[in-house]
């Protein structure tokens, strides 16, 4: 079933209307008819079913027929520190991201960063981050839109993280599956934790200094080099199936 995001605002009216390019894909791709059903969310803890009851030139309408507690969430917030990458790695990394669970993620300008953004080229490109992680988040019938915040330093970043509950850090030097193994089974509980992957070049000895000053867990992800864009793929993969196991 087809999912869309509106506004707490919007789900106050006893009419639902929905407007711009959802109403366009609704009506005109996907042409769906009065009584047929697609599944709303704001983002909160809560998915609407809905029946649309009619259209008009520019609103699609809908009506709420019955609602459930949302289901699809992961227990424990994840925050993606995404050392940026060059080409479009950083589009594919959002998408997959968001398809696995992340909570948010955060773009993170590092040492061996090949990519030079300034003010403007980061903004537009951030625009464009947030508007994949919305068609992710829709086509994975995501609960919640996870935001691409505001690019950052690797000190902001490390600020930002210093309150989680858990930080780790894959890294191509750390040694000790065993260990990789326990950071991975002590995750459930907890209530919110970040994840810190370095560009292609990988992180610098002072820059995973600064993060296990806030007490990241350096890991192992196994014996092979992966590249950026798998790496992230692969610890959230590994913090989504932990996280997900007991959940019915």
């Amino acid at each position: 079933m087809n999912r869309f995001f509106v506004t707490e605002e919007q789900l106050k009216s006893e009419i639902i209307r929905i407007v711009g390019e959802d109403y366009n894909h609704i009506r005109n791709v996907l042409r769906m008819k009065q009584g047929e059903e697609v599944l709303l969310s704001s983002g909160g803890d809560k998915e609407y079913l809905c029946t649309i009851v009619g259209y008009t030139e520019e609103e699609v309408l809908l009506q709420i027929t019955d609602v459930f507690g949302n289901a699809r969430e992961l227990p424990t917030k994840i925050t993606l520190f995404q050392g940026y990458p060059k080409g479009d790695k950083m589009e594919t990394i959002v998408q997959k991201a968001v398809e696995l669970g992340v909570y948010e993620i955060i773009p993170v300008m590092m040492r061996r960063c090949v990519v030079k953004l300034d003010e403007k080229k980061a903004s537009k490109k951030v625009e464009r981050l947030n508007a994949i992680a919305l068609n992710a988040a829709k086509q994975s019938k995501r609960g919640i839109v996870p935001c691409v915040r505001d690019v950052m330093n690797l000190a902001d970043a490390v600020k930002y993280a210093s309150d989680m509950d858990l930080v780790i850090l894959p890294y191509e030097n750390a040694e000790g599956m065993n260990y990789a193994r326990e950071v991975i089974a002590s995750v459930n509980g907890k209530s919110h934790i970040g994840v810190f992957i370095g560009p292609e070049g990988g992180f610098e000895a002072s820059e995973v200094e600064q993060i296990e000053a806030i007490g990241g867990k350096t890991i192992s992800l196994g014996h092979r080099i992966l590249r950026t864009e798998t790496a992230g793929m692969t610890i959230l993969s590994l913090l989504m199936f932990q996280l997900e196991k007991d959940e019915k």
